[in-house]
């Protein structure tokens, strides 16, 4: 059945209300409210993010287009899976829906899907274990690192209870719609499912240029890695530390203490990676 297409040209008009300048978290909690039905939703803005989360576990719920980006997108909108309307918003009033201009004339509303737990994610080979990563930029840049160095296929992404949200749209568009494709939890039992992490057979690898850290270059590939790397500026915790069998650090010239944690995590798996 083809997708039905709806102008729209009232701010007002309830279909859009998933758009109309609510926050990510807005959205997280009106879902958590005693008789809302938005079922938990997102939003993810340009093509290339919306064409990933048509191939994903997650349901869109509507489409929000400028006429001309409807036209170039045919193939996306016939794509669709039935019932998921289409909305045409001219570019002022589509701006004037979003609060924002980068979204590149595309936005879509996704349902959220429950998150696996983590012991579902042990038989991966690769963990990306976050603590404390509060910037969205670098959780969404963290997804794409992991999707683009070890694949879909074998690892997956393990977050404390403090971290951002994954499917914060901008943790979305900074992933490509990695974040999307790759597994992804929160260690709810934070620090204690270190040890759960630990007895399913991983190396756990915590990144930090503090005491005790050898040359990233000298840790023996392990069989199965989990790396932990924390929020720039703090660090890892003493707990993340103690739980950890090795600390590695990155070889830095005179001057530089540091690297942005998505650049760290990067040359930490591509060095690691399980064989």
């Amino acid at each position: 059945m083809p997708p039905t297409l709806i102008t729209i040209s009232d701010l007002s008009d309830p279909r859009v209300a998933p758009y109309l300048n609510l926050k990510d978290r807005d959205l997280q909690r009106l879902a958590l409210a005693p008789g809302s039905d938005t079922g938990g939703l997102f939003i993810c803005e340009a093509e290339l993010t919306v064409r990933q989360l048509l191939g994903s576990r997650f349901q869109p719920v509507s489409m929000l287009l400028t006429p001309a980006r409807a036209e170039s997108l045919a193939d996306l909108i016939a794509s669709l899976p039935d019932g998921v309307p289409v909305l045409l918003a001219a570019p002022d009033i589509m701006n004037a829906i979003a609060g924002f201009d980068i979204h590149r004339g595309v936005l879509a509303a996704a349902r959220r899907a429950p998150m696996p737990p983590l012991d579902q994610l042990l038989s991966r080979d690769v963990l990306l274990v976050g603590e404390g990563l509060s910037n969205h930029d670098n959780v969404g840049g963290l997804f794409r690192t992991v999707a683009g160095v070890a694949g879909t296929d074998r690892a997956a992404i393990v977050l404390d209870p403090k971290a951002c949200d994954p499917l914060y749209r901008k943790s979305v568009r900074v992933s490509i719609g990695q974040a999307l494709k790759l597994p992804f939890t929160v260690a709810h039992r934070w620090p204690e499912d270190l040890a759960a992490i630990r007895a399913a057979g991983f190396t756990l690898v915590a990144m930090t240029p503090g005491p005790g850290a050898i040359d990233l270059r000298e840790v023996p590939v392990p069989r199965k890695l989990a790396l932990i790397v924390g929020a720039e500026g703090p660090g890892l915790s003493d707990e993340a530390l103690a739980a950890a069998d090795v600390r590695a650090k990155i070889d830095m010239a005179p001057g530089v203490d540091s690297l942005n944690v998505v650049v760290a995590a990067g040359i930490a798996l591509h060095a690691l990676l399980p064989r």
